[in-house]
């Protein structure tokens, strides 16, 4: 079969959409942020490495294995996938298959009692849903190139990223005080049903704000938004397998070394600043608890705190990312982060953690949110899904970046302080990748 570009819809090419289709997509980040926030980085993995489970270390290994099984997985089907749905110029099913199975996977670790011959089916529950979210993401990002035109995407990014760190401070917030301390909804704590119940929150949570965006994917798409008979036809095209669609990722990425490598280089230059961005949030409440003896409900307070300001610095960026353009946006939040970390190293009381954490999360907001913006300026027509899947993969090929240099500047010199300088190593370096690169809004394509 031919490896040349496939037409994607009519629809998929459109400069705009329904406020509602914009609406349904910010809910969507709202949707996925539970699963971030509380299966991931707070509840159920904290609950997968107590003691109920065997011994921590042995508990933290078999995660860890999930995990990077999980990431494995993203990495090789993204790109397939997403130029799969790039062939069929549709979003919905994706979305609402990879989605469906995030929320499936979730509610089944409502299942996962206290005890050690539940720890596998835990993990594996768990690596399932991380993964069927990264796969939807694919399709969910390809959604923005057609939400607006491409000075107008800057801000509905940051908006939808804004609203996503929002509803998980809502949803962090519930689950606190209503599950686990002071549990005002009354749960019983025997088997730990109070916190299994957590994963049956966030399914719910995730369906229900999920499933807007399903439908007005699937009625634009299918031309029925206006009305029957009234919608664009549907181009048809080939079917193809993953095969088919891996030969094509590879001529695509052949074409764009050739007439256009600024999409490529960014893929490597966000792949990696992005990984020290999550370096943050993944060893902020580390640091805190073990360099400036924060307790465990001053690190709850700071989470909550840190996904305020990113959130706000997200909706602040958006704004400026239409006007200024993304990598000003990115650059920016990239050296603000260098400059607040960097006191971080020396100073030791509480209010100056305060101070430079709550000002690194108001920077990692903005860059998150540009960076997929930058990349949603470099798409054309019937490229959206291959480019984000391409996203993902380079996202979690360079994952190992900020975790192993955290460990490394702590092995060599003997405290946990100097970890920070191994995320900062990681900004810079992606920074320095990225500062080359042009505006995608004035980038040059070789015919």
């Amino acid at each position: 079969m031919s490896t040349a570009p496939v037409q994607p819809t009519p629809l998929a090419t459109s400069p705009s959409a329904p406020r509602s289709t914009v609406l349904s997509w910010y809910l969507y980040d709202v949707a996925v942020s539970v699963i971030d926030a509380l299966m991931i980085t707070f509840v159920f993995t904290t609950y997968l490495t107590s003691s109920a489970f065997g011994t921590t270390e042995h508990n933290s290994k078999v995660l860890s294995v999930g995990t990077a099984t999980a990431a494995v997985l993203v990495a090789l089907l993204a790109p397939a996938l997403g130029r799969l749905s790039d062939r069929s110029g549709r979003r919905a099913p994706g979305i609402a298959l990879f989605g469906g199975l995030c929320v499936l996977a979730t509610a089944a670790c409502f299942v996962v009692a206290p005890h050690e011959r539940f720890l596998l089916l835990g993990v594996a529950l768990l690596s399932v849903a991380t993964a069927a979210k990264e796969l939807a993401n694919v399709d969910y990002y390809a959604v923005l190139p057609t939400l607006a035109p491409a000075d107008k995407v800057g801000r509905i990014s940051g908006r939808g990223w804004g609203f996503g760190y929002i509803g998980s401070i809502l949803a962090t917030a519930f689950v606190l005080f209503g599950f686990i301390s002071p549990g005002f909804l009354g749960l019983p704590t025997h088997e730990a049903l109070n916190v299994r119940a957590v994963a049956l929150f966030c399914a719910l949570w995730c369906a229900a704000l999920a499933v807007p965006l399903v439908v007005a994917l699937w009625r634009r798409e299918r031309g029925t938004a206006q009305g029957p008979g009234e919608g664009p036809a549907r181009t048809r095209v080939p079917r193809a397998g993953l095969v088919e669609a891996y030969r094509e990722i590879a001529a695509m990425v052949a074409d764009l070394w050739r007439k256009d490598r600024t999409a490529l280089f960014f893929l490597m230059a966000s792949a990696v600043f992005r990984d020290g961005l999550s370096g943050i949030f993944t060893f902020g409440g580390v640091i805190a608890a073990g360099t400036f003896g924060f307790s465990l409900a001053q690190v709850m307070t700071f989470a909550i705190v840190a996904n305020l300001a990113a959130g706000l610095g997200a909706l602040l960026g958006g704004q400026l990312d239409d006007r200024f353009g993304p990598k000003s946006v990115i650059v920016t939040a990239l050296v603000w982060v260098i400059a607040f970390a960097t006191p971080l190293l020396f100073l030791t009381s509480h209010l100056a953690f305060w101070v430079c954490a709550i000002a690194l999360s108001l920077a990692v907001g903005p860059a998150q949110a540009s960076a997929r913006a930058y990349l949603s300026r470099l798409t054309t027509p019937g490229t959206e899904g291959a480019l984000y899947g391409l996203y993902a993969t380079t996202g979690r090929a360079a994952s190992f970046l900020a975790p192993a240099l955290f460990g490394l500047a702590i092995h060599f010199t003997g405290q946990q302080r100097w970890g920070i300088l191994g995320i900062m190593l990681v900004v810079a370096l992606g920074l320095a990748m990225l500062l080359p690169l042009p505006d995608p809004r004035r980038r040059t394509v070789i015919d």
